[in-house]
């Protein structure tokens, strides 16, 4: 097997290097048998620290905001991530497989210059997150410096801003190994703390469990619902897919494929559904859907240890990002140090972090946020998902990804991956309702104002990459 010339460094067998955190000096070559000693406990924690964050509260309060009652956003929530996490898990299993990258796999489909594409898109993406979960993380901190009496104003932000952001970077940077084993130790204890901290929060608070939704008409419960399932229902799970093989690569070679599956599906439905839950309690009894507004009320003179705690999870998400952000810098031909793709990630996720600063409403903003990227990713998964398992039986030949460009093996462009991408973009986008006009296409306000963008991408991207692959 052949390291990609596209790989700004060379492959080594970190795991064996004998120091307890080894650089991860891996680029995007398939991870050799010997570096891959990751355990499924070990994969669950990377899933689970990535969602036990106080964004997924906001998850839980998007659905008393849009004008569901309790119940019912308690029920989409549950439902579907069902769905959303068994598809993220099959994609994980897909990684441990080959042993190669979420981006790099898009070759098989899409040729190597057709798989810059969504490479382009995801290096942008995991850019924006990281500005998403800053201003989570900047939230929090500034209200716990509220709470000791310390404000400052705009520079105080930056400030903090800054050390967030050089911590986030430090741990990305360094790699796998190090995000693996930050992880491993810090989320099970953040995990057992918030379990004290969730009974705490349910037992003082005033859950109007009876609580119905501010929806005018049916018409408007079904349109919420809809719209409710596509940002952080199903949705909040396909969102992670352009990440999962990036992990799950590293998982030791004899794993089997239903332990991968569970691990990584359970990593993510798990802390999602958990906290989304406690979010929609907290907003049932009034506390509104800004995290550090949810903790400051239920949790009183307890709310500052809280913060500090929860401070923990977008930090695990960013590092996260960070990371794939470089690998999908190089999967699509950059030629730079990772720490240059980092910085340059850094920097532009702080115009994110600026755009949702200034927001009314975050919630608002992060269905706006969500809702726009599951147009290209559910077509795009579906792409992939169908050449893997349909095409090609569940067995691809890694080496053909890394072939010269333009080979045999590896054409340039696949007219059938591109074209079907393009029409399963525009079929979600016609039945997408998001919050602002841009985001409502026709379909979507033909039929009630509904949203299954995310089921009419897939299935018209799915279906029509099938036809045409096989009359090719």
């Amino acid at each position: 097997m052949t390291a990609s010339p596209q790989s700004s460094v060379a492959p080594s067998d970190a795991a064996s290097t004998g120091t307890a955190v080894p650089f991860d000096a891996h680029g995007i070559e398939p991870i050799p048998d010997g570096s891959r000693d990751c355990s499924p406990w070990e994969l669950f924690w990377i899933w689970a620290g990535a969602n036990i964050a106080p964004i997924n509260w906001v998850l839980g309060a998007l659905g008393i905001t849009l004008g569901l009652s309790l119940v019912e956003t308690l029920i989409v929530v549950a439902v579907g991530n069902i769905i959303g996490c068994a598809v993220f898990g099959l994609f994980n299993v897909i990684g441990h497989r080959t042993a190669v990258n979420q981006m790099v796999l898009g070759r098989a489909p899409f040729g190597s210059a057709g798989a810059a594409v969504p490479g382009v898109v995801q290096f942008l993406l995991t850019m924006g997150w990281v500005g998403v979960n800053t201003w989570v993380v900047l939230d929090l901190v500034m209200a716990i410096l509220a709470e000791v009496g310390l404000t400052g104003g705009v520079w105080l932000d930056v400030a903090v801003a800054a050390v967030i952001m050089a911590i986030q970077l430090g741990l990305a940077l360094y790699g796998f190994y190090a995000i693996r084993s930050f992880e491993k130790y810090t989320v099970p204890a953040t995990a057992a703390v918030m379990g004290v901290m969730t009974v705490l929060a349910i037992a003082t608070t005033d859950v109007d469990w009876t609580l119905q939704g501010t929806a005018a008409t049916t018409a408007d419960e079904v349109t919420a619902i809809t719209q409710l399932l596509t940002a952080i229902g199903i949705g909040w799970g396909l969102t992670w897919i352009p990440y999962a093989s990036d992990y799950s690569r590293f998982v030791r070679v004899g794993t089997p494929s239903r332990t991968v599956f569970w691990s990584s599906a359970l990593g993510m439905y798990i802390p999602t559904v958990w906290l989304a839950v406690l979010g929609a309690c907290l907003a049932s009894a009034g506390s509104g859907s800004d995290p550090s507004t949810l903790v400051v009320s239920t949790f009183g003179v307890m709310a500052i240890p809280v913060l500090l705690l929860l401070v923990h999870g977008p930090i695990a998400t960013n590092v996260l990002n960070l990371y794939s952000c470089a690998l999908a810098a190089l999967s699509i031909g950059m030629r730079a140090a990772r720490w240059k793709v980092t910085l340059v990630a850094g920097v532009c996720a702080s115009a994110v972090l600026a755009v949702f600063v200034e927001a009314d409403s975050f919630a608002h903003a992060f269905d706006n946020w969500m809702v726009s990227i599951l147009v290209w990713i559910s077509p795009w998964a579906t792409i992939v998902a169908v050449d893997y398992l349909v095409l090609r039986g569940g067995a691809l030949d890694v080496g053909s990804l890394y072939s010269s460009p333009g080979s045999k093996s590896l054409p340039r462009y696949r007219a059938a991956g591109l074209i079907s991408l393009g029409a399963g973009v525009v079929a979600g986008w016609a039945w997408q309702y998001g919050l602002v006009s841009a985001m409502q296409g026709p379909l979507a306000t033909a039929f009630g104002d509904t949203d299954f963008s995310w089921l009419s991408g897939s299935v018209v991207a799915g279906g029509l990459y099938l036809t045409l692959s096989r009359r090719a």
